[in-house]
């Protein structure tokens, strides 16, 4: 809800009829979301192909002691097992930590102030990971920024419309269009310019695009509205009642369900890279395809599968038929599959060095489509039946899906090196297509239920729209 003391936001239409600031929380996002995936696109390659060779890896700060804490906890790994389980733990936190950073918002900051010294560390991550001595530094400013960050400027959208107004889902749109472009610019670039000059190229122009989210984000601050002061309940809320937490347990389950149609795809961002680097022929007679590209194909698949989604969804609605929350997460595990399954099609019929880029390339593509219909959905299906008193802290606990599967994801790639890779990508697919059956045969009981427990609760039911939670992870 708006702020009170902005009452001209209603009128505010100066921004493709929606309030000003909404065009600085968008080109913030997207220069943030333009530097965070080109890093991404580049890293895991980065440890194993430079940062974690033998007289290169003592340099790093720190990292005698951030090794042996890991290989305590999970046995020895090898030099890429090692890097790949570094990226599930940096994958992963990034999607815990927002927790914390709603938390300070609330309780001490304020979102802009919040949003602010997220970017101020993320751009002090970037900055550090010019240095190889200051990299396991950089990525912990990096979480705990994207923390800070994620969020918040997210809620910030939400805050520009008054109760009245009819524009929030649109802006949401907007805001998720504008992450998406960042998405797709990022690996593009950075992956362009670290396979010219160096991985260090890439890093800093990831660095370059944090300064200027900054500066876009300060200099609309005064276009954003102002936080209302927080005040406690002259009651207590409602204490949950026994329908209230048979939800939170089916929605808990559902949340496992989700988490295994999760490692296929966060596993493109892991493995895949290396898969993509050593198996897939990536000349062209334009010269050597850059790997943090395919980054950008999942993302253009998001995009593009998102405004085709929406569209399919809204037009069976019209005719009374639109598929179920359940279906649509269906339909998404099974196209997870289906896209990581094209990896192990590639790597069994085509020798390694020689598998076809089409391969990846349709890869990638189908699962960013994949995503649309899983992620928002699981977002919606939170939002519609958690309990009310506890929306937004199970909201944050929804993210979690994000957080156990890349974790998941970094523990299994330490397999990719001792299997074949048909094998790898297969297991992988499978996972997904588990998790899609999960959803189909119990699915359907669950929903009612939730609506049956919502319906005893008494509590109203929101309806979401879809486009508001098609943002990109």
């Amino acid at each position: 809800m708006a702020d009170p003391s902005v009452p001209s936001a209603q009128n505010d239409t100066a921004f493709l009829g929606h309030p000003r600031g909404l065009a600085y929380l968008c080109f913030t996002e997207a220069w943030e979301r333009f530097s965070f995936y080109g890093m991404q696109s580049l890293l895991v390659l980065y440890m194993t192909q430079a940062l974690f060779l033998p007289g290169q890896m003592e340099k790093i700060a720190g990292m005698a002691a951030y090794r042996s804490a890991v290989e305590t906890l999970l046995g020895p790994l090898s030099i890429q097992a090692f890097a790949g389980q570094t990226f599930g733990f940096y994958a992963g936190l990034v999607y815990f930590t927002p927790l914390f950073g709603g938390w300070i918002a609330d309780r001490w900051l304020g979102s802009k102030r919040t949003v602010i010294l997220g970017v101020l560390l993320m751009t002090a991550g970037h900055a550090a990971m010019v240095f190889d001595q200051s990299f396991l530094v950089a990525l912990l400013l990096l979480i705990l920024g994207s923390g800070a960050l994620k969020g918040n400027i997210a809620a910030q959208v939400g805050q520009l419309y008054s109760a009245a107004d009819e524009r929030p889902a649109r802006g949401f749109v907007i805001f998720s269009t504008a992450i998406n472009i960042g998405a797709v610019a990022g690996p593009l670039t950075c992956g362009l310019l670290a396979q010219i000059y160096g991985w260090h190229a890439g890093f800093g122009a990831a660095g370059l695009m944090m300064l200027i989210a900054l500066g876009v984000y300060l200099k609309g601050l005064s276009h954003l509205p102002e936080e209302a002061h927080r005040t406690r309940h002259s009651t207590p809320p409602r204490k949950l009642s026994a329908a209230d937490w048979r939800s939170v347990g089916i929605l808990m389950i559902f949340l496992v369900f989700q988490v295994l149609l999760g490692p296929g795809y966060d596993q493109q961002f892991n493995m895949g890279m290396v898969w993509i680097d050593s198996a897939v022929d990536l000349q062209t007679p334009f010269g050597r395809v850059p790997v943090a590209w395919f980054v950008s194909i999942n993302s253009l698949g998001t995009v593009l599968g998102a405004f085709a989604a929406i569209g399919f969804w809204r037009w069976q609605a019209k005719r009374g038929g639109e598929q179920s929350d359940n279906t649509k997460m269906v339909v998404g595990g099974l196209l997870y599959g289906a896209g990581t399954m094209l990896m192990a099609v590639g790597s069994a019929v085509q020798a390694p060095g020689s598998v076809s880029i089409v391969f990846p390339a349709v890869s990638y593509f189908i699962t960013g489509v994949a995503f649309t219909w899983s992620w928002p959905t699981w977002l919606a299906v939170v939002s519609r039946y958690a309990p009310r008193q506890i929306a937004a802290r199970m909201m944050a606990a929804a993210y979690l899906v994000a957080f156990f599967a890349a974790i998941i994801a970094g523990y299994f790639s330490r397999f990719y090196e001792t299997m074949d890779p048909a094998l790898f990508w297969a297991l992988n697919a499978a996972a997904c297509w588990v998790g899609a059956a999960l959803f189909y045969l119990f699915g359907p009981a669950m929903t009612r239920a939730l609506a049956a427990n919502r319906d005893q609760s008494q509590e109203p039911a929101i309806l979401p729209d879809y486009a508001a939670f098609v943002v990109a992870k």
